[in-house]
């Protein structure tokens, strides 16, 4: 079976967000001074082939320990969706 999975990953919020705080200065720059935080991540669905949602969860899992995220700067969130 065939299982959607949107994953997640954001920087620690402990950590200095360059990307994002280079986006909180354009928005500023464009007159949006209404932001108070920026934080950029990534957003990635997978397809995953597996035999229950299980399954395709400790995919999605491995996937983010071993290549998606870092864990040093960065946590991420899974989640199931139909």
């Amino acid at each position: 079976m065939i299982y959607n999975v949107q994953i997640k990953v954001m920087p620690l919020k402990d950590l200095l967000d360059p990307q994002g705080k280079a986006v909180m200065g354009g928005l500023q720059n464009l007159g949006l001074n209404g932001v108070s935080d920026v934080r950029v991540g990534k957003h990635i669905t997978l397809q995953i082939d597996a035999s229950s949602e299980t399954a395709a969860k400790a995919v999605a899992e491995e996937a983010c320990k071993k290549l998606l995220a870092n864990p040093v700067m960065e946590f991420y969130e899974i989640e199931m969706i139909n």
